[in-house]
């Protein structure tokens, strides 16, 4: 039988790692390359100590935030559902994505490296959120909300180029307001579709 102190302290590590990744997605977010170990500490409120046991440089703590963020973002997908119609979830859902890319971002020069080493975790990483996308796609048809002819993968490419354009922090309201054109295209049919053709100016 396991000892309960065993447990609690596994409890405690995990529970100090999540707090650790959590800052550190925040910290490179906000302060991108500039943000420190020191600072992402700090703010986890545990000892720099603490941080170089569980992450012993700077690379293996990007890595593991890169994973820790993309799995929360996959796993947000069943919550958000579980709130709010489909239509809103997925608009909210791709708020944080936005979020979630700004941190990105921030660990860019690390993440080429990660990324060049480890041929397998971008097709992850696309897997992980276009599962997520799945579920939202499905619930929207289920619901009557989504059109049915939009693939997982053409909504997160869609996503995506958002992102491309204008995905730098000064740009938020832009991206906002390209994200509601994109959900009123997952939305709703175009007068193409319904066999109408536009009419001239």
């Amino acid at each position: 039988m396991t000892d309960p102190s065993t447990r609690h302290t596994r409890a405690d590590a995990r529970a100090n790692e999540d707090r650790l990744l959590a800052a550190a997605a925040l910290a490179f977010a906000r302060d991108g390359a500039a943000a420190t170990l020191k600072r992402i500490a700090q703010d986890a409120g545990v000892g720099i100590g603490t941080l170089y046991r569980r992450f012993p440089t700077r690379d293996q703590l990007v890595d593991a935030t890169y994973r820790y963020e993309t799995s929360r973002l996959a796993a947000r997908a069943s919550g958000l559902l579980g709130e709010l119609p489909a239509d809103l979830a997925l608009r909210a859902w791709m708020s944080e994505v936005l979020d979630y890319l700004a941190a990105k971002h921030g660990m860019a020069d690390t993440l080429k490296t990660l990324l060049r080493d480890d041929e397998h975790l971008s097709s992850r990483t696309r897997g992980q959120l276009t599962g997520a996308v799945d579920e939202f796609r499905l619930a929207g048809v289920a619901q009557g909300s989504f059109r049915q002819d939009v693939p997982s993968n053409d909504i997160l490419m869609g996503l995506a180029g958002v992102t491309l354009v204008a995905g730098s922090g000064h740009q938020r309201e832009q991206a906002e307001r390209l994200l509601d054109l994109l959900l009123d295209g997952i939305t709703r049919a175009s007068a193409w579709r319904d066999g109408l053709k536009p009419t001239a100016p």
